[in-house]
């Protein structure tokens, strides 16, 4: 697996007991970390009126984790464009890339990341995903130097070309990406269902652009690694838990893990939270280095990008560890 990158999707949870802030430092202590185990970035994800998510102020929480590194690339994961005008999000991330250049990411997704009556808070028209290709090459013009006479300009921002992914979990995105010639992550780590079908509708339809002359894609998977497969089944029921309480519509702030959740499940709900988990490697260094290696042989993904639902920070941070030994990652050299 020493050809594949690896890189870190965070959602800034927030843990039972904890605070916004506890959370915000927690994702910052495991940048840091990462960073010096040589993963390649460090993404946070939009998501509004979620207990157990800090980072709905994306580019604001973005800065946070930048200021505390200084080699991984921090980006978002992303940010849902709909909900956001194109200029002011190239101000925000034009602001990242002038404080920190050359690190700065910005994936782009066409759902809202909320709930309906959310929607409406953010004044969010409902209709707004169907003008998402636009928006995307409205947004990527602000990036560009600034043309004579331009009568809206992004400052800072023009002239950065700060680099745009797509993301997404259906062929469109796909697709997209392709058109423009951009860098393709999918969600596999939670709607695995077009995984493949999507891969290949981008590498086969990509187009060079400016930006990237081949294509570049990227896989969600989820990882939970211990030195036990027990301990790391143990671990995992945290993100079970999590999303069984949004299967029933009952979200809250991250649990604690259980030995089991045999007696928790309702009929139906251990089979449907497995089909979309599908892609969540737990166990061993040893158990998940099998699997995982399989899953890249059989996508040919440049990059997988990791999400770990984990309770304890300590766990956290050594999860991430584990992963970074099996997949055989060269720390960054130290001057």
């Amino acid at each position: 697996m020493s050809n594949v990158a690896l890189s870190v999707l965070d959602h800034a949870s927030i843990a039972e007991g904890a605070t916004p802030g506890d959370a915000l430092r927690s994702a910052r202590e495991l940048a840091q970390h990462v960073e010096r185990l040589g993963y390649k970035r460090f993404w946070l994800s939009e998501h509004h009126n979620m207990q157990a998510i800090a980072s709905a102020a994306t580019s604001v929480s973005l800065g946070f984790i930048a200021e505390g590194t200084s080699t991984i690339r921090v980006g978002a994961g992303g940010v849902m464009l709909p909900n956001h005008a194109p200029l002011v999000i190239a101000e925000q991330f034009g602001t990242l890339e002038s404080l920190y250049p050359g690190r700065v990411d910005l994936g782009l997704g066409r759902a809202p990341g909320t709930d309906p009556r959310t929607m409406r808070a953010l004044r969010r028209d409902h209709s707004a995903s169907a003008t998402f290709p636009n928006d995307v090459q409205e947004l990527q013009g602000f990036f560009e130097p600034a043309e004579p006479g331009q009568p809206v300009r992004a400052i800072p921002g023009e002239g950065l070309r700060v680099p745009l992914w797509i993301l997404g979990s259906s062929l469109f995105g796909a697709q997209l990406a392709a058109q423009l010639g951009l860098p393709y992550a999918f969600a596999s780590h939670f709607a695995p269902d077009a995984l493949y079908e999507a891969l290949k509708a981008y590498r086969e339809g990509f187009r060079p652009s400016g930006q990237l002359e081949e294509p570049y894609a990227v896989a969600g998977v989820n990882a939970f690694v211990a030195d036990t497969d027990e301990e790391a089944r143990r671990l995992f029921t945290t993100m079970q838990q999590a999303f069984l309480g949004t299967l029933r519509g009952a979200r809250g702030r991250l649990r604690a893990p259980v030995e089991s959740l045999d007696t928790a499940w309702r009929p139906g709900e251990k089979e449907r939270l497995d089909h979309m988990l599908r892609y969540s490697f737990v166990g061993s260094p040893e158990t998940v280095r099998r699997k995982l290696e399989l899953f890249v042989t059989d996508t040919g993904v440049d990059e997988l990008m990791v999400s770990s639902m984990i309770y304890d920070q300590t766990a956290r941070l050594r999860s991430f560890e584990l992963l970074a030994e099996l997949a055989e990652l060269k720390r960054p050299e130290r001057d």
